[in-house]
């Protein structure tokens, strides 16, 4: 198999084949190696903030970690790779289009280190796989992402000696491949809501933070 976006040879082409398999479409699919490139990524990640940052301590390294490996950015770079027109899915997979979905892209591109780990070893992955994330390493603030706005929103109140917020799921809809979840956060002190819309929960609930911290925090 000739070089192509991913940029690696496979010796083994049958590994990428089975990355790129989903689970859809039958066995071999590509959930175990999905599980070995997830602690792939993850080891490489860190490997790179740990280097890059000598300063930052353990919350801010968590942090970047957390922005780089999230689905939303896994899924960019397996967009940028092509993979989702790569996919071997399933008939009804394909009709309601899993190749474009976040989850689904983020998990080939896991299935696809992995593959290339098997294939090649640790050095030759890192040095295939790393230039992938340069661009979202550039963007993050040095030693200081943000944190996300659950996060940013308890600790405004926390300082201040007030109530926690509370999270309630107002709805839940759509099918299994494209679900949609709407969260309202409550304040007590200021009292107050807003809700959050997303495709998970936890998307949901980080909206509805950030609509809060929006309205009761003062613009610099």
């Amino acid at each position: 198999m000739g070089v192509d976006r991913i940029g690696h040879r496979f010796a083994e082409p049958a590994l990428l084949s089975q990355a790129l398999t989903h689970r859809s479409a039958g066995a071999p699919h590509n959930e175990r190696l999905e599980f070995l490139g997830d602690g792939v990524v993850n080891l490489l990640i860190a490997e790179v903030l740990f280097q890059r940052w000598p300063k930052a301590d353990e919350g801010a390294l968590t942090r970047a970690r957390a922005e780089l490996v999230r689905e939303a950015a896994l899924a960019t770079i397996a967009r940028e790779l092509e993979l989702g027109a790569r996919l071997t899915m399933g008939p009804g997979e394909m009709k309601s289009g899993g190749h474009r979905r976040d989850s689904i892209l983020a998990d080939a591109l896991e299935a696809v280190v992995a593959a290339i780990y098997l294939d090649a070893g640790f050095e030759a992955c890192r040095a295939r796989v790393l230039p992938w994330f340069e661009q979202a390493l550039a963007a993050l603030p040095v030693g200081k992402p943000e944190k996300d706005a659950k996060t940013r929103l308890q600790e405004w109140l926390q300082a201040r000696q007030k109530p926690l917020p509370v999270y309630e799921l107002v709805s839940e809809s759509g099918e299994e491949h494209a679900r949609h979840f709407q969260v309202r956060c409550t304040l007590t002190d200021p009292e107050m809501a807003c809700d959050g819309e997303g495709s998970s929960r936890r998307i949901a609930e980080q909206a509805a933070a950030a609509c809060v911290l929006q309205a009761i925090v003062p613009k610099k």
